[in-house]
């Protein structure tokens, strides 16, 4: 049985790590069976969050415009999970956005984990449903959902009660297996793309609702493309 780990959670503005972003992270560091450190943090994702990301997790574009990029707290982020596995409910979800995070970065990032919803899917089936807020629920696990740091400590305590159950049934399922998620470097838009965003912009008085500077190469290019599909150019305008 896995016993010294970090267990680890994410809130993001979507679904998709190659277009979404980092909004919120939280990790715990368990050694030997018990709770040590933790790790949680807010980040400015470069953009307004949509309404629905509000309502799920309660955070606000006023609270995030003042957190720091995942730049600048990536490095601190890595330190802190060192060469333990990781932990998470869900967890290639996590790892993925990190990986990116990572790799943007230039840095090394590969991990081996343990999934609480993979066990929970395999011994839980009977249940309604297998998400962490259900299942902390049922098992009555305090949590407080969608917030990064208590979801990793909910998932901390979850991982306790189903080894207690379950591990001697399937010892391997409880052990860290490798992550695998590929992913290129995005490479930073260029000058020509944001004074042409900006230029765009102004031209037809929109408000794209995020930091144009902070954008990737092909970021800056779909925004691009939608304005000229949707606005055309102004006339006089330069291509």
């Amino acid at each position: 049985m896995m016993r010294s780990y970090v267990s680890i959670d994410l809130e993001t503005t979507g679904l998709n790590p190659k277009t979404d972003k980092i909004i919120e992270i939280g990790a715990v560091r368990v050694i030997d069976g018990e709770r040590r450190e933790t790790f949680s943090t807010l980040v400015n994702p470069g953009r307004r969050l949509e309404p629905r990301i509000t309502e799920l997790t309660g955070l606000s574009d006023g609270e995030l415009s003042c957190a720091p990029y995942i730049e600048e707290v990536l490095s601190d982020a890595l330190a802190f999970m060192g060469e333990l596995p990781l932990l998470g409910h869900s967890v290639l979800f996590d790892f993925s956005f990190m990986k990116k995070a990572a790799v943007n970065s230039r840095l090394a990032f590969e991990k081996n984990a343990v999934d609480t919803l993979k066990i929970a899917r395999k011994y839980l089936a009977d249940l309604e449903h297998r998400s962490l807020g259900y299942l902390c629920g049922h098992f009555r696990i305090p949590h407080q959902a969608h917030r990064a740091l208590a979801d990793a400590e909910a998932t901390a305590l979850l991982y306790e009660y189903l080894a207690e159950r379950f591990y001697s049934e399937d010892e391997a399922l409880f052990q860290p297996q490798p992550m695998n998620f590929k992913v290129k470097r995005d490479t930073p838009a260029t000058r020509a793309q944001i004074e042409r965003l900006y230029r765009l912009t102004q031209q037809h008085k929109i408000n794209l609702d995020l930091e144009i500077e902070k954008l990737t190469k092909s970021e800056a290019s779909r925004h691009i493309d939608k304005i000229l599909a949707q606005y055309g150019r102004a006339p006089g305008a330069p291509a």
